[in-house]
């Protein structure tokens, strides 16, 4: 299957289809779209601008897969999946994710937040790899709380803010390596976020 088959083409309105088109209202082949990491390369890495913040998204994987969080699946939202540069006149500043992982218990929670402030805190996760970041524990009770949790994503992601239209949105496996991603943006000879050096290390 090509990235055109996995992810949709934008809507007129710039965005990505809720339902995939040409799918019955009740069909499953709806949002969140599940991609590859080379996908996204394919598909969304169509400047300078949007290969950094793919760049940083894969140095974020790679730095939440090294603390153990390899088993899980992510999110993936915002600007950085529309057509910005069309409806807005400008590129994407950043890429949107929330982490859906096992986090283990909470005195190891407690460590993980504690050792790797970068990955789990939005502010620092989009200074440093240009990545605004949230993780949800899947490893507890699917209780009233947690489904809310997920609720709350899912809601907040497939609608636009400033007209609440609905849109898609992607979802990317935790397992999956991102080693065809990172050879496909070595032919483009561009510093990543880490080579620009001013991001918190």
């Amino acid at each position: 299957m090509t990235p055109a088959d996995t992810i949709p083409h934008w809507s007129i309105l710039g965005v990505l289809p809720p339902i995939r088109p040409d799918s019955d209202a009740a069909s499953p082949d709806r949002s969140p779209y599940c991609a590859s990491p080379l996908d996204l390369c394919h598909r969304f890495g169509v400047s300078p601008e949007r290969r950094r913040i793919l760049s940083g998204l894969w140095e974020l994987r790679a730095d939440l897969r090294a603390v153990g969080l390899d088993d899980g699946f992510q999110w993936v939202d915002g600007s950085f999946v529309e057509d910005v540069e069309t409806t807005h006149g400008r590129p994407p500043a950043d890429i949107d994710v929330v982490t859906f992982a096992p986090l283990g218990d909470g005195d190891r929670q407690r460590r993980l937040v504690a050792g790797n402030p970068d990955l789990f805190y939005p502010q620092r996760a989009k200074r440093r790899y240009l990545v605004d970041h949230y993780v949800v524990a899947t490893d507890v009770a699917f209780d009233a709380v947690q489904a809310h949790r997920v609720s709350y994503w899912y809601s907040m992601w497939s609608h636009r803010r400033e007209d609440q239209r609905w849109k898609g949105f992607l979802e990317l496996a935790l397992s999956e390596e991102d080693g065809a991603a990172r050879a496909w943006h070595a032919q483009f000879d561009e510093p990543g976020v880490s080579g620009e050096g001013n991001h918190e290390r």
